[in-house]
């Protein structure tokens, strides 16, 4: 009995002992103006403790044991800060820890569901190569980010450009050489995704979502700090990737929906090595997916490593790497001829084919892509950093493309049908110094950069033959879409060879300049030498791409007001000529670059403790020099079209009161040709690449935080576009593709640990088309459920 008391008073004594020899950290966490920050990132360095702020910016680390400690803040959009603590009591109290905002986002990674106004990025480091905030950059952007995309179980990057303001598809992906990603329109001009993390990338095919971090569409002929070979005169899409953090953490999903969808979805990080300084994230998707039509496929394999390596306070090495293998049956587009006056004036014979592919599945196109990135970012000193870029990527086409051209009958379409066998390479090497410091008391933000693109694409596809002809009257095909026939057919076309490389050479300079506090002016210059080579044809020009701004606050960090001159300009390669009569080959003509230049002018704003973020702006933009094709197939080059493009864009991202999120936009668009050739139809009409002049997107979800129901939650939006004239020559008719709406909705569930999620789109199950001088049905009614689980 003494004995067990003796064993029962060691045992309470030293729990006494342990409790007593640990204890809680407690603090509050606020920024210069002393408002409070929620969701950021508290890290007890050399342990596995860590926690994150709750909306009143305070923190909470239990159970640590007595003993000194660093404790690390990180959070997108602020300074990376660190402070020394003892513990040596049961309640240690931090003093109230101010942090700066900053611009350095490239490391920065933060998930956090409960986070303020989520669907919003208040900083880039990207849109204008040096950190800036939204509200003080004279240029505009529309950022999509991943927790949206989670919220509407969006599988595919159509999908996710639906929340993007002033953006709708004209091309799905072909997976040809060169032009196979996807078109998209913005400003009255067509767009590919064509960046990753601020840097040129090459892709035939389609993305994969899911290494994506936040998708920025840039505004305007962004060719001053971008260049001409990768962007558009409406502007450019930028995918920002997910980078490692510092904890252990990801998760894992699936989804599963209609028309035979199977998605799985990982994501995992973790630190590496003993010093805390080497940081490994992997991100990786398999996908299946039927089409709605009565044909088609797509599957895909994506792995995407990266890895983050402190080197010392000073030096981080950054790789970020993406293998993605897919193969697909895609339905051929159907091109309405430009030849001919038009022969159909409703979409009446289209709705009735909606489901009919006019093709199989043993057509099928593989489209495997490479890319990695590697950046070394030096911090010289307090106010200058050198960040050091590579990019390497490379794209295949392998398969079979065909498309439907217009007989101008009012029924029947040719079908054309080729083996593609091409490659495309880029390679990308910047180096620019970025800086933040001052001069006669006014500060500057500074980029100083030097820029090497070179693209080389091959080309060792057979030639096109026709593989008989459908008609929409009664569905019928007279062509045998196997393979083996197929095969059969193109046995005897010749295999066509052919090369083509560019390189660009580049210098440019960015320089924004705090005149006060509240006004700032920006100025910014692009030299870039281009040469441009075809087979054995070889040109090189170069072009001065100038950018101005002006932004004044009248509330500080909550409402500006801006204005911007920018340009925008495209090197053309040499092209070929082809005699009218005899169709021989004459040689090549050079020309010279062609240009945008857009006047804007708008207002920012961030109210409420930046739970209201909204931009509106109006454009001028005026395109020159415009290269024309005198007839149609092989034919004479001249140069002087002009096209202009107004219009008006409204963006909008709330958080109005707890749970609630939303995010809407608005954009009416109006182009013109206003100089071509006069027999080519085009003067006085709409682009047939501006798309839609209205379009509208929404969406809105609610998440109980508390009581019986906390963590369900539902969304609702949609997007609504007018008219869009996807042939539109006055020489040959136009043929208009009808507006529409698209209603969606979801239902969900959420837990600390999971989340459960009902997607429904296209609630109405309505037809409606995009296009591009074509008729391309989009997806009908699909359900979709994810199930995701969070470690």
């Amino acid at each position: 009995m003494n004995r067990q008391l003796v064993v029962f008073l060691l045992s309470f004594f030293s729990m006494i002992s342990f409790a007593q020899n640990r204890g809680t950290v407690k603090g509050n966490i606020v920024n210069e103006s002393g408002v409070p920050i929620p969701n950021a990132s508290i890290t007890v360095l050399k342990t596995t403790n860590g926690t994150s702020t709750n909306n009143l910016g305070e923190y909470s680390i239990p159970n640590l044991p007595y003993g000194n400690y660093t404790l690390r803040f990180s959070m997108v959009g602020y300074q990376k800060s660190e402070t020394k603590i003892t513990v040596n009591s049961e309640v240690t109290t931090v003093p109230v820890w101010v942090i700066k905002e900053t611009v350095n986002e490239l490391d920065d990674v933060v998930i956090n569901e409960k986070k303020t106004n989520k669907f919003t990025k208040r900083v880039s480091a990207t849109v204008s190569k040096m950190p800036l905030k939204d509200i003080e950059n004279p240029q505009v952007y529309v950022s999509v980010p991943a927790e949206l995309l989670k919220e509407q179980v969006v599988t595919n990057f159509n999908d996710a450009l639906k929340n993007a303001t002033g953006v709708t598809r004209l091309w799905e992906s072909t997976g040809r050489g060169g032009d196979g990603a996807q078109y998209f329109s913005m400003r009255g001009f067509s767009v590919q995704p064509s960046m990753l993390n601020g840097l040129p990338y090459i892709n035939n095919g389609t993305l994969d979502l899911a290494n994506t971090e936040s998708i920025e569409v840039i505004k305007g002929p962004s060719g001053t700090l971008y260049g001409s070979s990768l962007i558009s005169y409406g502007g450019l899409i930028n995918v920002v990737t997910k980078k490692p953090y510092e904890t252990f953490g990801g998760e894992l999903a699936y989804n599963a929906g209609t028309y035979g969808l199977n998605r799985i979805t990982a994501d995992v990080n973790t630190p590496l090595g003993k010093n805390n300084d080497v940081f490994f994230r992997v991100n990786a998707a398999y996908t299946t997916n039927d089409s709605f039509q009565d044909a088609g496929f797509s599957k895909s394999l994506f792995v995407a490593p990266s890895i983050t390596y402190k080197a010392s306070d000073k030096l981080t090495f950054m790789i970020n790497t993406e293998f993605f293998s897919s193969e697909g049956s895609y339905a051929p587009m159907l091109f309405l001829n430009r030849n001919l006056p038009l022969s159909f004036n409703s979409i009446d014979l289209f709705d009735k084919n909606y489901k009919n592919s006019f093709t199989s599945n043993d057509l099928s196109i593989k489209n495997p892509n490479f890319s990695l990135q590697a950046q070394m970012l030096y911090k010289i000193s307090d106010s200058w950093t050198s960040q050091t870029a590579l990019s390497r990527s490379t794209s295949k086409s392998d398969g079979y493309y065909s498309y439907l051209f217009d007989r101008g009958n009012g029924n029947e379409f040719d079908r054309y049908i080729t083996k593609l066998n091409a490659e495309s390479f880029g390679t990308d090497i910047q180096q620019n110094f970025i800086g933040d410091f001052k001069i006669a008391g006014l500060r500057n933000r500074m980029v100083v950069g030097l820029d090497y693109y070179n693209s080389i694409m091959k080309d060792n596809s057979t030639g096109w033959v026709g593989l008989g002809f459908v008609s929409l009257a009664d569905g019928s095909d007279t062509g045998n879409t196997t393979r083996p026939s197929v095969d059969n057919a193109l046995a005897a076309s010749p295999v066509t060879k052919s090369t083509a490389e560019t390189e660009t050479y580049a210098a440019y300079i960015s320089d924004v300049i705090n005149i006060t506090p509240t006004l700032s002016a920006m100025g910014s210059l692009r030299v870039d030498h281009f040469v441009g080579q075809v087979d054995n044809e070889k040109k090189g020009q170069t072009a001065l791409s100038p950018k101005f701004g002006l932004l004044y606050q009248p509330l500080k960090d909550k409402l500006s007001v801006f204005a911007n001159y920018m340009n925008g300009f495209k090197n053309i390669l040499p092209q070929a000529i082809t005699n009218q009569t005899t169709q021989e080959r004459e040689g090549y003509r050079t020309f010279d670059p062609e240009k945008a230049n857009q006047m804007e002018f708008g207002v920012k704003s961030s109210f409420f403790n930046n739970k209201l973020s909204a931009t509106v702006s109006y454009y001028d933009i005026k395109v020159s020099n415009i290269v024309m094709n005198v007839g149609n197939g092989p034919a004479t080059y001249t140069q002087g079209g002009e096209v202009t493009s107004k219009g008006v864009e409204v963006s909008v991202v709330a958080n109005p009161v707890e749970g609630l999120n939303l995010i809407a936009g608005f954009s009416k668009n109006d182009s013109e040709v206003t100089k071509d050739l006069d027999t080519a139809g085009y003067i006085g009409m709409r682009p047939e690449s501006a798309g839609p002049e209205t379009l509208v997107n929404f969406w809105a979800n609610y998440t109980f935080n508390e009581g019986s129901i906390k963590g369900f939650g539902f969304g609702f939006g949609g997007n609504y576009a007018s008219e869009q004239k996807t042939l539109n020559r006055s020489n040959i008719g136009t043929f208009s593709l009808p507006s529409y709406t698209i209603v969606n909705s979801s239902l969900s569930y959420s837990t600390e640990k999971f989340h459960i999620i009902l997607k429904m789109n296209n609630i109405t199950n309505e037809k409606y088309y995009s296009g591009w001088s074509t008729v391309s049905p989009q997806a009908l009614r699909s359900i979709t459920a994810g199930l995701t689980y969070k470690f």
